[in-house]
């Protein structure tokens, strides 16, 4: 498809600097068959059944961006996707003279020397320290990588902010933004329902933030991101399914990874590897049913995603209304929850 047909105008003073106060007082864009309804994530519960599971990432988001110099050179490291315990692949800023064998230094002792440069723009680097020890020298150095959208330096609220109440393994350079709405009275107020919730986790890439630079999409490329579902998450997934329950994913990640997990016949198998699944309209979705996520950037992945989801003119016309009434964009900002329609519902060509 044309990527220019997922671009639309966003005025600049609609994407979110900081997070609503407290989480869950955001808005919430209600996107149903029969129209779409402004609520507040507050309201969540009420829109849940009790046959229902809604499935969570809880990845946490490292200190990714790096700054440390070569020589004279100020440079700029923001983790990618983890190799070993040592050895990361980055986007480095100046990149195109580095060279293998060169060293980069950072504050606190902290170097990586180039190992590798690759032609997807990515640099592999193997740190001085590995395993817990790169860790701490992380949370030490390091900066919250906040997307570049976000047009301010990062600081100590964002440590907390930019994280999810209940991340729980290390391993991404970027948030899965629609669990940050969540606090735990909003998950007590969903427990009480008697809705099912589940962890899988995806350790979402640096390449979350690219654009889409191409004119046709079936020319652009997903950088890969490691995900797992565990057997006890399949078997919770699928029961929910054939007992005519509703699969929620929390964030497009949650989805990326459970359709990634999903053979063709939507019951959902273990899954621990890389995903680069990328979803435009014309997907066949196999295993969601409702999808939690914030609102996305104009010609983006994610609102290509979306636009699977609901229909292409359907969100086109959602997020006219969500400009209009002054809700609150990209990672920081408000919320959508979105229930599947096909083409035909979402009146889309």
């Amino acid at each position: 498809m044309r990527t220019d047909l997922f671009d639309f105008h966003l005025p600049p003073d609609h994407i979110a600097e900081r997070p609503a106060q407290p989480r869950d007082s955001a808005k919430l864009l209600h996107v149903a068959a029969d129209g779409w309804f402004d609520r507040m994530v507050l309201d969540l519960p009420g829109l849940l059944r009790p046959s229902d599971v809604m499935v969570f990432n809880d990845t946490r988001v490292l200190p990714a961006r790096l700054f440390g110099r070569r020589g004279v050179v100020a440079m700029e490291l923001l983790l990618h996707r983890q190799v070993d315990s040592d050895i990361w692949d980055v986007f480095a800023k100046p990149g195109k003279r580095l060279k293998v064998g060169q060293t980069i230094d950072f504050d606190k002792g902290l170097m990586a020397e180039v190992v590798s440069k690759s032609d997807d723009g990515l640099v592999r680097v193997k740190f001085n320290v590995g395993g817990a020890a790169l860790l701490q020298a992380l949370h030490a150095v390091g900066h919250i990588p906040l997307p570049p959208y976000i047009r301010r330096p990062d600081d100590l609220q964002d440590r907390f902010d930019y994280q999810t109440v209940y991340a729980a393994k290390d391993g991404s350079v970027a948030a899965p933004t629609a669990g940050l709405h969540f606090t735990e009275r909003l998950l007590k107020a969903i427990d009480a329902t008697g809705v099912q919730r589940v962890n899988v986790t995806l350790h979402v890439g640096a390449g979350t933030f690219l654009p889409v630079k191409v004119d046709d999409t079936d020319q652009h490329i997903m950088h890969a991101e490691l995900g797992e579902v565990s057997a006890d998450v399949a078997n919770a997934v699928t029961k929910a399914k054939s007992d005519g329950g509703r699969v929620i994913a929390v964030g497009t990640t949650s989805l990326r990874l459970l359709e990634s997990a999903a053979p063709a016949d939507g019951h959902i198998a273990p899954f621990s590897a890389q995903t680069a699944i990328f979803i435009t309209p014309g997907y066949r979705f196999k295993a969601v049913d409702v999808l939690m996520t914030n609102f996305h950037l104009p010609k983006s992945t994610l609102f290509m995603l979306v636009s699977a989801f609901c229909g292409l003119g359907r969100m086109t016309s959602v997020y006219t209304h969500a400009i209009k009434e002054g809700y609150r964009f990209y990672s920081y900002g408000d919320a959508s929850w979105l229930e599947r329609a096909d083409l035909q519902q979402a009146g889309d060509q």
